[in-house]
């Protein structure tokens, strides 16, 4: 197997989600992530979630962390700053996600790395950006929902805002990170350079959100919040509840996929209708037709509904929970879970996910658990052309960590 990034060579400075999760995608395509901890606290990410029992390896942590190295240095002392040097000179990418500036004050931003590996490519993350007047702004995931727009996209038109609910910012963020970095390497295969990569977490999020930003730029209306109606306003793309109390989401916008659902649903009396005979009709008489539509979804179980109405070419879907959704026999055979052994505290397994896309050679694939806070710091440090005796000298200053 050869993996699309194979030989390539990542040290890993960022933390929580965004930095993580981008050098997460680059690890499933093969390269080499060394992720640099603090001592004695690595990650928060380690001990995210109300479970203690999990600390050092909370499910949150597993999500984005799977498959790397980790090297636990004390970038304030003078050792662990110089095995940073030597980590980056000894890689294609750095990745990082302090604030603006902290990376040059530690002696290793951009311009520090290129006199190291003038052909390094180096992705920093961030809330605004490394330039403009919000640079210096801190944030996270739920800030950058409320300042982005994206918060006031959600719920029902006369309710309160509401966030998303998960951290969609951090995760397309990193997202857009690894794309960005895949397309750097590309780039410097062609030019023999390296680049500087500024990923903001506001930029991205307008990006994510360009269903809805840019019918602003173009007209200059903000689109209305829909709640759980689709974009196209259409009675047929909303909500329902079915005979077992379970909700389905309809999404039939087009004017063959209305007779579909008809047809499916024993009403073909809807397609004849002079109020719902076109989509004018129907948007004029929205209210009607939604309640003739309510109560025949009463008739029949939500999973019932799903199977008939997907298998006529009705587009339409169940609302799953989370558990719900990774337990579908669906998933079988794609690649999607995978099983990790020994990774909890105490020697349990877990699960994880890979990167959500299958090749038909060559795919995505996780290497292995999560390190363990500074797992890896002695062999790396012995890469880098440290003598046992100076590695045995940083452990002792607390320049450098190992897990015990």
């Amino acid at each position: 197997m050869t993996l699309a990034l194979a030989g390539v060579r990542i040290a890993d400075f960022s933390h929580v989600m965004a930095g993580p999760f981008a050098s997460h995608f680059l690890a499933t395509l093969g390269a080499e992530v060394i992720k640099v901890e603090t001592p004695g606290r690595g990650d928060p990410m380690r001990r995210y979630g109300p479970d203690r029992s999990l600390d050092g390896m909370a499910p949150g942590f597993i999500a984005a962390n799977c498959g790397k190295r980790s090297i636990a240095l004390d970038l304030k002392s003078t050792d662990g700053i110089d095995a940073a040097r030597r980590l980056i000179a000894s890689c294609d990418v750095v990745l990082e996600n302090f604030r603006p500036g902290v990376m040059e004050r530690l002696g290793i931003g951009y311009e520090d790395a290129k006199k190291l590996r003038p052909d390094v490519i180096f992705c920093a993350v961030s809330g605004y950006g490394q330039t403009g007047d919000l640079r210096d702004w801190p944030a996270i995931d739920n800030i950058v929902q409320a300042t982005s727009g994206m918060t006031s996209l959600n719920g029902e038109p006369e309710a309160p805002y509401m966030r998303v609910g998960f951290p969609a910012v951090d995760t397309y963020t990193g997202t857009l990170a690894a794309l960005a970095i895949i397309g750097a390497l590309y780039r410097r295969r062609q030019t023999g350079q390296g680049q500087l990569i500024d990923i903001a977490m506001f930029d991205a999020s307008l990006v994510f959100m360009a269903s809805a930003a840019v019918p602003y730029l173009v007209t200059g209306r903000s689109l209305p919040r829909t709640g759980n109606t689709g974009y196209s306003g259409q009675p047929t793309a909303s909500m329902f509840v079915c005979g077992d109390g379970r909700e389905i989401s309809l999404g039939v916008v087009q004017p063959d996929q209305y007779e579909r659902l008809c047809k499916a649903m024993g009403r073909a009396d809807l397609m004849t209708d002079k109020r719902f005979a076109d989509l004018p009709g129907r948007m004029s008489n929205a209210d009607a037709l939604r309640a003739e539509l309510a109560r025949e979804f009463l008739k029949r179980d939500g999973a019932a509904w799903e199977a008939k109405l997907s298998a006529a070419g009705a587009p339409c879907g169940l609302v799953r929970s989370v558990p719900e959704a990774c337990e579908l026999p669906h998933l079988a055979g794609r690649g999607l879970v995978r099983e990790l052994e020994n990774v909890l505290p105490g020697g349990g397994g877990a699960r994880a996910l890979n990167a959500g896309f299958v090749c038909d050679a060559d795919g995505p694939q996780i290497a292995g658990p999560p390190p363990r806070l500074g797992e890896h710091t002695r062999a790396v440090l012995d890469e880098l052309g440290y003598a046992p005796a100076q590695v045995d000298a940083m452990l002792a200053s607390g320049a450098a960590a190992e897990q015990r």
